[in-house]
């Protein structure tokens, strides 16, 4: 009889698992970085170089039928939650074959059939769609769970205290995690906040809160699974703060004279969540080189695939348009 994983226990063969997941996230932003810098996607274009743990962590701790919402900082929570790399890429070229097709682009990227309902440019914009959502599932009385994403600097707004205090008052399945990346777009936390620990946040409304170090993918894990189930299992919705690093600018091309002049590199030394990983696991340089050379052809075709994906025609602009 085969042996069943318990959910959110961490074993080798796992890490190894979530190590692929975070490789082909990394490798497929900085793909995305270098093909908006030469030219070819439109808009603006926000990556989450250095986040990865906390989407991988947190979406493997779901279930077939739980949701999330993300932020403008999307496409390692789309591809975590299972949305293809063509789909995600062909909906950053804009195609019909992308997972919005072609409607969402970088910050609004959707996928309905894998549960993903959507990231949102406005700060902190998913978490009433994702109460909602969570309601919904406690009147039908489903087992699902609905989880929302969104950053430190979102804590200040108050669609945000809304939508925990509803949460809370109707013990609504839900988690909320915060990836604390210590930056509202250029602003340091210490200017925008009177705290320092954001799980006071959900004190106000005496809401379950945790905390993980957000750069390790197995305690995220963990720590995930057990929010998951507290919601799952009837007891109202969750807190989840992640303590994370964003080793990036908050958009590509963002100078970034905001930060201290050798913090970045600093942090790439000492808080990559994918070095960590690959060092935690003690992959061989063969085993290593071997799993970057089949997700860089993954994300190599993806552009492939983008690029000879159908344009969207004119006159449909405004289709699903309603006000």
């Amino acid at each position: 009889m085969a042996k069943v994983e318990r959910k959110g226990a961490v074993s080798p063969e796992l890490l190894r698992d979530f190590f692929r997941e975070m490789l082909l996230i990394r490798r497929f932003e900085e793909k995305v970085e270098e093909r908006f810098r030469a030219g070819e996607l439109p808009g603006f274009l926000h990556v989450a170089i250095g986040q990865e743990a906390v989407a991988v962590g947190v979406c493997r701790a779901l279930e077939e039928g739980d949701v999330i919402a993300s932020t403008h900082r999307a496409h390692g929570h789309a591809l975590a939650k299972g949305t293809h790399p063509n789909e995600v890429m062909a909906e950053l070229y804009g195609k019909l074959e992308g997972c919005s097709h072609g409607y969402g682009g970088s910050m609004h990227l959707y996928d309905i059939e894998r549960g993903n309902l959507g990231a949102n440019a406005v700060v902190g914009g998913g978490l009433p769609a994702i109460v909602g959502a969570a309601l919904a599932f406690k009147f039908r009385d489903e087992p699902r769970v609905a989880v929302a994403f969104f950053g430190d600097g979102a804590t200040n707004i108050g669609t945000v205290h809304e939508s925990l205090n509803l949460a809370q008052l109707w013990q609504v399945p839900a988690v909320f995690v915060c990836e604390d990346n210590h930056w509202a777009e250029s602003t340091p936390a210490s200017q925008h906040m009177p705290i320092k620990d954001l799980t006071k946040r959900a004190v106000a409304y005496g809401m379950e809160s945790m905390k993980v170090d957000g750069q390790d993918v197995g305690k995220v894990y963990e720590t995930a699974s057990k929010a998951v189930e507290h919601a799952r299992s009837g007891r109202g919705p969750v807190f989840l703060l992640a303590e994370t690093y964003r080793l990036v600018g908050h958009y590509i091309g963002d100078p970034q004279v905001y930060r201290p002049k050798d913090e970045l590199k600093k942090l790439r030394e000492t808080q990559d969540p994918v070095d960590k990983l690959r060092a935690a696991v003690e992959l061989s340089d063969e085993e290593f080189e071997e799993l970057d050379r089949e997700v860089t052809e993954l994300v190599e075709g993806a552009v492939e695939f983008a690029k000879n994906g159908t344009d969207p025609k004119p006159e449909d602009a405004l289709k699903n348009v309603y006000a």
